[in-house]
């Protein structure tokens, strides 16, 4: 069994996978100078639910109001290097307005529409594993009820 850790704290990150006319909904961002490709995805902040945070990103990264439609799943990916993993909640959505005139959070270049093939030939750039296996997970046909993620309110 591992050691323990009392510090260990694993980020949890929603994410949007959004498909139209054959295209994914990627965004350009950089990190530590790099310009790397991910889904509108961040980090699920107090007070949202895990839904509400999801469409969040999704127009401050991209500029895209959405509707997510169904649960994707969750993934788990420990990058080599940092001591905490990151659990990441994806939900498909539909795209339902663009704001051009929106100003992107910062460090986000553009939202572009990529196709599956463009998504696969520019893997070295992707930030993290888990933009393609949703994409591949969500091109297999996985899709759950949002009814799956339970919001407990208080009494």
């Amino acid at each position: 069994m591992p050691a323990t850790n009392p510090d260990w704290m694993p980020h949890i990150v929603v994410a949007t996978i959004v498909e139209r006319e054959g295209r994914f909904l990627l965004v350009e961002e950089r990190i530590a100078g790099e310009l790397v490709l991910n889904q509108p995805a961040g980090h699920w902040e107090p007070g949202e639910t895990l839904v509400e945070g999801a469409i969040r990103e999704t127009v401050e990264e991209s500029g895209w109001d959405v509707e997510p439609t169904a649960f994707l799943g969750i993934y788990e990916w420990q990058p080599e290097g940092l001591a905490y993993p990151f659990v990441r909640f994806a939900f498909i959505a539909g795209a339902l307005r663009h704001h051009p005139e929106r100003v992107l959070d910062t460090g986000i270049e553009r939202a572009v529409w990529l196709t599956y093939d463009e998504v696969v030939q520019q893997a070295s750039r992707l930030r993290s594993p888990s933009v393609l296996t949703c994409i591949e997970d969500y091109r297999a046909g996985r899709r759950y009820p949002l009814s799956l993620i339970r919001h407990v309110a208080p009494r």
